[in-house]
């Protein structure tokens, strides 16, 4: 049986929150942010829907988080996003100074890691991979899809 708490677990809420992306035709990505083991905010790319090329996932997670703690900083919550945050969003985690970042795969061309891991606050910790296959699946068919249109 799987723990309920467990990265896997929190990871497909966030998988479920890029399926929500994917059928608004925004790119499918999707983030949750988790404090004491309870689900705080949920979130997903919504840049096409708001014409803001600001409103990643994470941004919106992490707007609605503090929103619901009544605090800007977010130092005992995880984020958990399907896809590794960019820069903007890697810097918006050091300012709320996140306590962990759980991401499922990479992003080889716009992910902070292929930039710096210093763009995140120090005492940020970060796991990378989890439900790798599920999450990059959901970003290529989104990009097979548009490129056949």
């Amino acid at each position: 049986m799987q723990d309920i708490f467990s990265d896997e677990y929190f990871m497909k809420q966030a998988l479920s929150q890029a399926n929500l992306a994917y059928d608004k035709d925004e790119i499918p990505i999707g983030a949750i942010i988790v404090f004491k083991n309870k689900i705080i905010a949920r979130a997903h790319n919504m840049s096409e829907t708001l014409k803001d090329a600001t409103a990643h996932a994470e941004m919106q997670a992490i707007t609605s988080a503090g929103n619901m703690l009544g605090a800007k900083y977010l130092k005992n919550c995880t984020l958990y996003v399907t896809v590794e945050p960019c820069v903007m969003c890697a810097g918006a985690t050091y300012w709320a100074q996140i306590g962990k970042i759980v991401y499922g795969t990479k992003d080889n061309k716009r992910g902070f890691l292929g930039f710096s891991n210093k763009i995140i606050h120090p005492q940020t910790k970060i796991v990378g991979g989890v439900l790798e296959y599920e999450c990059s699946k959901i970003i290529t068919d989104f990009f097979q899809k548009i490129r056949q249109t």
